[in-house]
């Protein structure tokens, strides 16, 4: 499963790609048709949470598209794509048909409008899923980055976050 946007393509990540990506690497470009740089991955991700997201993706079956994406960077000199970040949800939609998204960028794509663009594609795709009425971020205060980021893709603040010391924001269903 994959999401085109202007400057990215969002690639749904599948066990089998996040195995990959804990074994080398070099297997998970191979396996995205596109360069890994050897800083990878963005930051606040390392092996626990790829064990996290492989985890929960056991835990809910029918979950691809609801838990991570690979965010790659089209290049048009004849070069593959560049894998420049991660992001997604943490899972399938709530019963109240919230969904939580995050995202990361490598340091070196940061402020280019890349999380923008794909945080932008991602609540689309959310919401053209008819159960989807609602999707949420947390961050920090200080990242005011990620907050600008949110507020681009017309999320609203919401209050204090749930684990200490975050703030909630969120994006309601377009009616």
């Amino acid at each position: 499963m994959r999401i085109d946007t202007d400057r990215l393509i969002l690639v749904a990540a599948s066990e089998t790609l996040l195995r990959a990506e804990l074994a080398d690497h070099r297997r998970l470009a191979v396996m995205l048709s596109a360069e890994v740089p050897h800083d990878w991955p963005p930051p606040l991700n390392d092996k626990d949470t790829l064990r996290w997201v492989l985890e929960r993706m056991r835990e809910q079956k029918g979950s691809l598209g609801w838990i991570s994406w690979y965010f790659l960077l089209r290049r048009y000199d004849g070069e593959k794509p560049l894998a420049i970040g991660v992001g997604g949800f943490r899972g399938l939609p709530a019963e109240d048909g919230t969904v939580e998204v995050g995202y990361s960028v490598r340091k070196e794509n940061q402020r280019a409008g890349y999380a923008t663009e794909a945080v932008d594609a991602l609540v689309e795709w959310a919401f053209s899923n008819p159960g989807v009425t609602r999707v949420i971020a947390h961050t920090l205060p200080v990242l005011a980055p990620s907050i600008r980021v949110l507020e681009k893709n017309g999320f609203r603040f919401a209050g204090d976050g749930e684990e200490e010391g975050t703030i909630l924001f969120e994006k309601l269903r377009p009616a």
